[in-house]
């Protein structure tokens, strides 16, 4: 599992241009169980994503489609951990 954490490198008003095909990019990979959660920054200067991928060059080709990223509006800084603990109802999260 990974913490993906996004820094804006722009100025939001160029962010807000791209932020409807982010919401688009974001809702593509909750679909397919790749995204957990996700959600902006306080104060908004990026955000953070939650994501369950087995590696992480899947991690890396799913980042490349991001519009932000295309756009090169943010940049990422990646955390991989194993989940040991979990909230009721979030066991299948757990790492071996």
């Amino acid at each position: 599992m990974y913490i993906v954490a996004l820094t804006y490198i722009a100025e939001l008003d160029k962010v807000e241009k791209h932020l409807a095909a982010h919401i688009s990019y974001l809702e593509k990979y909750y679909a397919l169980g790749k995204f957990i959660v996700s959600g902006r920054k306080v104060p908004r200067t990026g955000g953070i994503i939650l994501v369950n991928v087995a590696n992480r060059g899947e991690l890396d080709k799913i980042l490349q489609e991001d519009p932000f990223y295309q756009a090169q509006l943010t940049e990422f800084s990646i955390t991989e951990f194993i989940p040991t603990m979990t909230a009721a109802g979030l066991e299948a999260l757990k790492g071996d």
